[in-house]
């Protein structure tokens, strides 16, 4: 395995709006090599009349050769191409333009004959007379899940072009569409998001929100850069319009060929692509999780040892992972970002160990990739867990842990019968709301409230808990809790049988029963409490509603959309 550079958003001359008149295939690879490619696409608008131009003038020049009327300048361009192309792996692709005028990319093997590119663009709606034009302007071209689908069954690598800017599908700048920026940037025939902040940090970034940890977006993608060059060199006048190469990704693959790249992509290792720092030290990839901190996909622990019982903490992790929305567990480091990481010593040794532990230990059977990273010199394990096919998953076939944000807990009883329909495939999807945050954070406007909502009502925030009902019995006070993450909804939890958040919510409704003048109200929606708890912010957030008051306790910045956001403390609203 070893780590390759590149760009899979190039145009070449074969697009109209190719910026420098003059230019050649051979200066687009030469270039490509100067900023140290092994990797390229050539990504025209709607067409692969650019890679075609290039095959076709390769072509002219090996037919030459064996007929031995070659020149002098055309031995060299041959030659010169001969030598290129061994160096840097040339994609055949296209940026195809779907409705309403979103970008997606489709890149396929040098084994794919043009003729079939050509077919799947006129499968999607191209006009024939168009085809070698290079437009993005088709007219009613075929939707994004379709182009999705098309170019994946094609045995294609699909991704989002630029889809945090202009034509992108996360939707930047639009006023509506939540459920459909939802099934564009998740949907699982899409491989990746091509995006222009990739080196960013800090919530606004669009990797961090297609992280997995937002509820509306559950599945974390796999975030990648391009140049998009229109030309050979950066604009001098215009900085946004790079060149080959100004905007790289590094790849970590067993050989450079188009199947290991197609598998990379298919994969969810997500550390085997990373934004390429030429003049920085490389993207440490533990380090970035540490500095996002523990969520609810993401674990640290600093050992395995079993005094203490901390090889059970990380079993117990990996049970809740499955059991929730899968996650990646780091194990050698603590998730104090300051702090040096403490390292594995026996990495086979430990990797191994971990094996049998959850081969043993958790049922049903769960595959989890295990293996090492490194992280300022010291090398730590990873462990990946998927979200289980077969929930429960249980240790020692009777305890059952979920992941509730960044906390590992054994299931209450409803809890554990949701998991069970949800494995008979009985539970039914919770309905998603529309008015979706932006990747960058700010909200569309006016908000879109979901299904069913009355008019003009404000919809609950995303994380937290709500206690919807409390009865007293024998003296003690029984509480129905309402997860406001994925709206399930569990009983009879007591002050003494609740975990975390859950007591403390409880513990403020039977100590501190809210009153109106204390809460600091935009609207109808207030602030009751702001603090911090396990490193995060956390906000106790009360709404009236229909004359009555509902209070939700422990809300994240994650699940504050619209109105709620007029609260978020500054350390969550800054980059």
């Amino acid at each position: 395995m070893q780590w390759f550079r590149m760009d899979l958003h190039l145009h070449t001359p074969g697009s109209n709006d190719y910026q420098e008149p003059g230019v050649t295939y051979l200066d687009i690879l030469r270039q490509a090599e100067h900023r140290g490619l092994d990797i390229v696409a050539f990504t025209d608008h709607n067409t692969v009349s650019g890679y075609r131009a290039m095959m076709d003038e390769i072509a002219k020049l090996e037919y030459l050769e064996r007929l031995g009327r070659i020149q002098g300048d055309e031995k060299r361009n041959l030659a010169e191409y001969r030598r290129l192309l061994s160096k840097i792996l040339v994609l055949p692709g296209f940026e195809f333009t779907a409705t309403f005028g979103f970008h997606i990319i489709g890149i396929f093997s040098p084994q794919t004959p043009v003729r079939q590119l050509e077919h799947i663009l006129l499968s999607l709606n191209i006009p024939p007379e168009v085809l070698d034009q290079g437009t993005s302007n088709v007219g009613a071209s075929s939707d994004v899940l379709t182009a999705y689908r098309v170019i994946n069954q094609s045995g294609g690598i699909v991704f989002a072009a630029h889809a945090n800017s202009s034509h992108g599908v996360a939707m930047r700048g639009f006023d509506f569409g939540g459920q459909t920026k939802i099934a564009y940037t998740q949907d699982p025939y899409l491989h990746a998001l091509e995006v222009t902040d990739l080196d960013r940090k800090g919530r606004k970034s669009t990797a961090r929100f297609f992280d997995g940890t937002k509820p509306e977006y559950p599945r974390r993608m796999r975030v990648i850069q391009g140049s998009d060059a229109h030309r050979l060199l950066i604009d001098p006048r215009n900085a946004k319009n790079l060149g080959v190469g100004d905007r790289i990704t590094e790849v970590l693959l067993p050989e450079r060929s188009f199947q290991a790249l197609l598998s990379m992509f298919q994969s969810t290792d997500f550390a085997r692509s990373r934004p390429y720092r030429a003049s920085h030290d490389p993207y440490d990839h533990v380090q970035a999780a540490r500095e996002e901190g523990p969520s609810i996909v993401q674990a640290f622990h600093e050992n395995l040892t079993r005094r203490g019982g901390r090889l059970f903490s990380v079993i117990a992790d990996v049970c809740a992972f499955a059991n929730t929305n899968g996650g990646t567990i780091y194990v050698g480091v603590s998730a104090k970002k300051s702090e040096p990481p403490i390292g594995v010593r026996s990495v086979s040794e430990s990797v191994e160990a971990l094996h049998t532990e959850i081969e043993q230990k958790i049922t049903p059977p769960l595959e989890v990739d295990i293996d090492a990273l490194e992280t300022m010199g010291k090398t730590v394990i990873r462990l990946q867990v998927p979200r289980g096919d077969d929930p429960p998953y249980a240790i020692d076939d009777n305890k059952i842990y979920v992941r509730d944000e960044a906390e590992t807990s054994l299931a209450v009883r409803d809890e554990i019968v949701q998991l069970v329909m949800l494995g008979m495939g009985k539970t039914a999807p919770v309905p998603v709301p529309d008015d979706v945050p932006e990747p960058d954070g700010t909200q569309p406007a006016p908000p879109i409230e979901a299904p069913q909502a009355a008019p003009n009502k404000i919809d609950a925030p995303r994380t937290g808990v709500e206690i919807l009902e409390t009865e007293q019995r024998k003296g003690v006070k029984y509480h129905m809790m309402r997860d406001l993450r994925n709206g399930n909804v569990v009983k009879n939890v007591t002050r003494s049988s609740a975990r975390r958040l859950w007591h403390y919510a409880i513990t403020e409704k039977e100590s501190n029963p809210v009153h109106p003048d204390l809460v600091e109200w935009h609207g109808d929606v207030g602030l009751l409490k702001r603090y911090k708890r396990g490193g995060a912010m956390r906000y106790d957030l009360v709404q009236r509603d229909d004359g009555s008051l509902r209070v939700y306790y422990g809300v994240t910045f994650d699940g504050m959309h619209g109105p709620w956001q007029a609260f978020a403390a500054e350390e969550d609203l800054e980059d």
